[in-house]
């Protein structure tokens, strides 16, 4: 970004923080500012009646598209979006993990080549760079469970070879890894989890340590022999939940050139209702912890907002109680707790919180490095490129 598009998308930032997030004279007048969300997506969070509701078997019974509709993509673009990770395979469910997995990466392959002029797959750091250079959005592979490896650690090369750049060992429960932040015992990384860490290592796939057990992520970075992640996360120390990570997980991992990314989530704040100035109070933690050069976003949301609050609350009510009923949600998750920050959402939300971070004495740089260039730097670390 030249000086001039830091001056402009600053000062657009800091008008977007005194408007709504959707207001249309809060849209920057800048070129392409890098901004990496660690983990996020691309879909329209609005309800559709006519889908499939979830159930305790299937708690994301929803078909995945085979195309992303004109207003995510306008809106992704509109938000100033570089590149996100977007979750793909198994996460929880009956539905067979490997196959499914395959399934997933072959549907988001065939999407990306059908909208190659909004989409690019991100492999290296440097495709990031040219997503920017093309005003694409890259798409890195992630996934937010290690069950589709069954018991073979091998299984790692495959999905490296069809893309896969990131790989989160546990989600809320315990699995042949490790435990997750839901498990009670805490029992930390299992013998194969620690075979798969180094076959992540050598495939350069980044071992991502959101929603895992407090042992586990420490096992796990100590093990490491390349930088990890915590792509989606919040700060213990700011509220004491099982799903945000503690000041010994949070220094360890950005000792090693880890990166750290605070996540958009009820789970901020002890009422379960987050609002901006959580997000901002969990980065400066963060950075306080970590140091300017580790901490990110991973909002682990979307940039197209939500019509209608209301139905939209009915509709969680229903996920989130299929959650509940599977075993796989997180403690301090509610049907109450609107997994966003109302104040931080929509094609505005990066640019509201550069002014936000402006306004709390963050300068030019520190806050490009939030927006992405951290996780830029962190994955070159990895991926190489």
């Amino acid at each position: 970004m030249s000086a001039l598009d830091r001056r402009q998308f600053l000062a657009a930032a800091a008008a977007a923080a005194t408007v709504a997030p959707s207001a249309p004279e809060a849209r920057p007048g800048i070129k392409n500012p890098l901004i990496v969300n660690a983990l996020g997506a691309l879909e329209d969070p609005n309800p559709d009646p006519a889908k499939v509701a979830p159930t305790a078997a299937n708690p994301v019974a929803d078909p995945k598209p085979t195309a992303l509709s004109e207003r995510v993509l306008r809106d992704a673009h509109a938000s100033g979006l570089t590149a996100v990770n977007v979750t793909l395979g198994y996460v929880a469910g009956a539905i067979e993990p490997f196959e499914y997995t395959i399934r997933d990466i072959a549907r988001m392959d065939a999407l990306i080549r059908r909208q190659a002029h909004d989409l690019s797959k991100i492999y290296t750091a440097a495709d990031i760079d040219r997503a920017q250079a093309e005003r694409k959005i890259g798409v890195i592979y992630g996934f937010q469970n290690s069950v589709m490896l069954g018991n073979d650690a091998g299984r790692t090369a495959l999905f490296a070879d069809l893309g896969v750049r990131i790989i989160q060992l546990t989600y809320n429960p315990a699995n042949a890894l490790g435990d997750g932040s839901a498990a009670a015992g805490n029992h930390g990384l299992t013998p194969f989890g620690r075979q798969i860490v180094a076959q992540l290592n050598r495939n350069r796939i980044i071992v991502d340590l959101s929603h895992s057990g407090q042992n586990t992520c420490l096992d796990a970075a100590r093990a490491s022999t390349r930088p990890i992640s915590i792509n989606h996360t919040g700060c213990r120390a700011l509220n004491d939940l099982p799903r945000n990570k503690t000041n010994e997980e949070l220094r360890l991992v950005a000792s090693q050139g880890g990166f750290i990314g605070i996540y958009f989530m009820p789970f901020l704040n002890p009422a379960g209702h987050a609002r901006a100035d959580d997000v901002v109070a969990h980065l400066e933690h963060a950075v306080n912890v970590c140091g300017e050069d580790h901490v990110g976003i991973g909002t682990d949301g979307s940039t197209t907002s939500i019509d209608d609050l209301e139905r939209y609350k009915a509709a969680l009510a229903a996920e989130v109680s299929a959650r509940q009923a599977a075993g796989i949600s997180a403690a301090g998750e509610r049907a109450d707790t609107l997994p966003f920050v109302v104040d931080l959402r929509g094609v505005n939300q990066f640019r509201e919180l550069a002014g936000r971070l402006e306004k709390r004495g963050f300068g030019s740089s520190r806050i490009e490095k939030i927006l992405g260039l951290n996780f830029l730097r962190f994955a070159r670390d990895v991926w190489g490129g």
